[in-house]
């Protein structure tokens, strides 16, 4: 609410999976790349050999979150890695889940209207994928297994180590969209390709990568100046790739840290909107993604009530559709409770009085919509 009188109030930022704060040691390792060493890094003079060198250090230290033994690509973000790795893939059937990211599954829809074989596994009423199902679908014959690791818009975590044991005892790769869990989940050891984005983590936009396991191969979409090794063509920003490399160190230096913040935070957020219904599992998630409900409520209406608190509805990729989410259908909520949900999201930054004053205003906006 705009408070008594029209006096300002602080915005409230509870949107942590569309986007997270910049990193203040990530903006200022950024800016003297932005403003004075200014050289491209694939030039062969001095300037430029000192900023490849900034990438590599980058590279390297973004890569120590990721398992060991592959190349780490930089891209324009995780969609474009995740449209070079399933569409670079080797041919054959593809298996991804129904609850994945757009930039999934409007791929593999693209590729199935070329004539691949597509399976979209379904989802239980927690957000998790059925393993005997899937056992069924992950054959012979299937080329690419995709799955995301913790799901952007209710949090849960799925089985990807099993998820990708089954896909190389079928032969095939294993894609992994680990743009939520980077930093703050494991990443499994047995991975082929992971893509990752660095806003997500608290450094700039514009810069994700793709991870490629040693042995793996697959084709580029882009095609120029053979960069980052001929898969992704183009000139690479070092002052990008450096604010990711600072913004990956800290998630390593303030693992348990965060970890624990946001423990705290999803234990007062729990108590404080008790009245409203988690969607996903409540045990098999990430804690800083909470995905909620309450009957009666329309989210889009307050979503302007609360017009000081910066929540969300569901991916902020899709949120301008009017659509009810996908995720939450695949869930089997009907279209009135999906669009009766809200996405809190809240991280290293949020500080326990702005999680209680936006659970009081979202508690009474509610209260007043339900209101008789």
């Amino acid at each position: 609410m705009d408070g008594d009188g029209g006096a300002s109030v602080a915005m409230i930022y509870l949107d942590y999976q569309a986007t997270t704060p910049l990193a203040p040691e990530a903006f200022e390792a950024m800016v003297p790349l932005l403003r004075d060493q200014f050289a491209n890094p694939h030039s062969a003079h001095r300037p430029g050999r000192a900023m490849a060198a900034q990438v590599e250090v980058a590279r390297d230290t973004i890569a120590g979150l990721i398992p060991a033994s592959g190349r780490l690509f930089f891209t324009s973000g995780a969609t474009e890695a995740l449209n070079i790795a399933i569409q670079g893939a080797p041919s054959g059937d593809i298996v991804t889940i129904a609850t994945e990211h757009a930039a999934v599954l409007d791929t593999v829809e693209v590729l199935r209207r070329a004539g691949r074989g597509v399976t979209v596994l379904p989802v239980g009423a927690d957000g998790l994928v059925d393993l005997d199902t899937a056992a069924q679908a992950i054959r012979p014959g299937v080329a690419l297994v995709v799955a995301m690791l913790v799901n952007n818009e209710i949090g849960v975590i799925q089985p990807i180590e099993a998820l990708a044991q089954m896909a190389h005892g079928a032969g095939a790769l294993f894609l992994c969209d680990a743009v939520q869990g980077y930093g703050r989940v494991p990443i499994p050891q047995s991975c082929d390709m992971v893509a990752i984005s660095a806003h997500k983590i608290h450094g700039p936009k514009g810069i994700g990568a793709l991870w490629l396991r040693d042995g793996v191969s697959i084709t580029p979409l882009i095609h120029g100046g053979g960069q980052e090794g001929g898969l992704r063509s183009g000139t690479l920003s070092p002052a990008l790739c450096a604010g990711f490399g600072v913004a990956a160190r800290l998630m390593q230096e303030r693992a348990e840290t965060d970890a624990a913040h946001v423990a705290h935070l999803a234990a007062m957020a729990r108590d404080l909107l008790s009245d409203w219904t988690l969607n996903g599992s409540a045990d098999q998630r990430y804690p800083g993604n909470l995905n909620l409900r309450r009957a009666g409520i329309d989210g889009a209406r307050l979503l302007s009530d609360c017009r000081n608190v910066a929540f969300s509805l569901g991916s902020a990729c899709a949120s301008g559709s009017g659509r009810p989410s996908h995720v939450l259908r695949a869930l089997g909520l009907l279209d009135a409770e999906a669009r009766g949900s809200v996405r809190i999201g809240f991280g290293r930054y949020t500080t326990p009085a702005e999680l209680e004053s936006a659970a009081q205003a979202l508690n009474r906006a509610a209260a007043l919509q339900r209101a008789p």
